[in-house]
């Protein structure tokens, strides 16, 4: 049968490794295409690495339709739950497809509610025979279960099992992020906390320190983390000196006082003393 490639759906979720793409190319030789490829009509959705090594090696494979595709829209939900359930998928691409799935139902969503017409207005007194019936949902999708789904940011992170600071980050590495930290995040050349540290950047600090490699992109990460640190520390060092002199007079007041207290028995010793010269020098009677 004839199969046709979409481009945008080929390249819709990212591409394998080169590892990644030997290992499945290795498997296929020794085991067959066990997993039939998915398919909307004659467009293939669900596949595409096998089906290309499938026609380089001559290799037999199956096709099932998904009959609950109806739009493209439902193509890309599709994909992206399936590579969402994948343990292969690393935290960062299963944030971006966790939010592409927000911003598709948010679209949807939004048309269907401006496509559902306002409720009829009540007809005036005695006029019942004349009402015009109550006009039918344009469609149940606005209430079905994955429009009200990914609403917040927890939502997102549960969807993607992520916490809510990871998606934060990846929201403005997505922003910020030049496309040269985007590749050394996604190369493992950098951690998710580095690229959105580094995403702060001016872009062409961002390109500059990621064409220089991954010790730079670290090194870049690490003076963004101290500049974030540095008014706290000065902040501190404000307030020490008071809390320094608090300290020292704290210290002071309690000398004094001791030395209150070594004088007052110092003055007792010599009253004692001067007592007992007083007793000897006065004769007994």
């Amino acid at each position: 049968m004839q199969i046709t490639i979409l481009p945008e759906l080929k390249a819709y979720i990212d591409p394998l490794t080169p590892d990644e793409y030997e290992a499945l190319e290795r498997s296929l030789l020794a085991e067959g295409c066990r997993d039939a490829l998915v398919l909307w009509g004659d467009v293939l959705v669900d596949g595409h690495n096998r089906h290309g090594i499938c026609q380089k090696h001559g290799l037999p494979f199956q096709t099932v339709q998904n009959p609950r595709f109806q739009s493209m829209e439902d193509v890309h939900l599709w994909m992206i739950d399936q590579h969402l359930g994948r343990r292969s998928v690393s935290d960062f691409q299963r944030g971006v497809l966790a939010l592409r799935k927000r911003e598709i139902i948010s679209t949807r969503r939004a048309r269907l509610l401006a496509a559902t017409p306002p409720p009829a207005s009540l007809p005036p007194d005695g006029d019942d025979a004349a009402a015009p019936a109550p006009a039918a949902p344009v469609s149940s999708a606005v209430d079905a279960p994955e429009t009200r789904a990914l609403n917040s940011r927890e939502d997102i992170a549960r969807a993607a099992r992520l916490s809510s600071s990871q998606v934060v980050m990846i929201e403005k590495i997505q922003k910020h992020a030049a496309p040269e930290v985007v590749e050394a995040l996604k190369a493992g050349d950098i951690s998710l906390n580095a690229a959105a540290a580094v995403a702060s950047l001016p872009e062409q600090e961002q390109k500059d320190a990621a064409l220089a490699g991954r010790e730079e992109l670290k090194q870049a990460a690490r003076r963004v983390r101290e500049a974030r640190r540095k008014p706290a520390v000065e902040r501190e060092a404000a307030q020490a000196p008071g809390e320094s002199a608090a300290v020292s007079d704290g210290d002071e007041l309690g000398a004094l006082r001791q030395r209150v207290h070594a004088l007052e028995r110092e003055n007792a010793a010599l009253r004692e003393q001067l007592a007992r010269w007083q007793a000897q020098e006065v004769p007994a009677p």
